[in-house]
């Protein structure tokens, strides 16, 4: 891997580009890719071995099994973060610390099974609740404590769009480098 550029290797599909517009048809093609992420992921892993669940994406990065766990527990961070805004007025959001997670027992030696089952319903449920947002609902935000922004519902959509593919393509780049089926 070291003969690939590392920037590349941290983000392989590019780094978000917060869109412009957000057209329904855009929104509607989000939607979609995150309803698809946990099949999409599962048909990437589900066959792994430990030891290739066990393997860095890149140099210093997670292990394909921290990427798995980390994805559940930032979309079910996007779950809630949702239901937020949805139900509080600009409520401020509880940030917390994605890398101090990822060293925890349960991202670094539980299997993948229980979290892939975990983003099934996850995505189920925040495909559901999103392809139901009103105009009005897709402009409610929250503030983000990192950087006192706020965030609007349908930015969250085109985000975690974004974010599932890119921890996909994680996982499909490191397969393909060491020729893994």
């Amino acid at each position: 891997m070291e003969n690939l550029d590392l920037e590349k290797l941290k983000y392989p599909i590019g780094k978000f580009i917060t869109p412009t517009t957000y057209s329904k048809e855009y929104l509607f093609s989000q939607i979609e890719e995150i309803s698809l992420f946990p099949e999409k992921l599962k048909q990437e892993t589900i066959h792994l071995s430990a030891q290739q669940l066990d393997t860095p994406y890149r140099p210093g990065g997670w292990t394909v099994r921290q990427v798995i766990h980390h994805c559940a527990e930032s979309h079910m961070n996007c779950f809630i973060r949702i239901k937020w805004a949805l139900t509080e007025n600009n409520p401020v959001i509880k940030a917390y610390d994605e890398v101090l997670w990822s060293e925890l027992p349960d991202n670094l030696k539980m299997p993948i099974e229980p979290t892939l089952s975990l983003l099934e319903g996850l995505h189920f449920r925040l495909a559901f609740i999103m392809k139901n947002l009103s105009e009005t609902e897709l402009e409610k935000s929250f503030i983000h404590p990192e950087n006192n922004s706020a965030i609007k519902i349908k930015q969250m959509i085109a985000t975690y769009a974004w974010h599932g593919k890119h921890h996909l393509a994680h996982i499909t780049t490191l397969k393909k480098h060491n020729n893994w089926k």
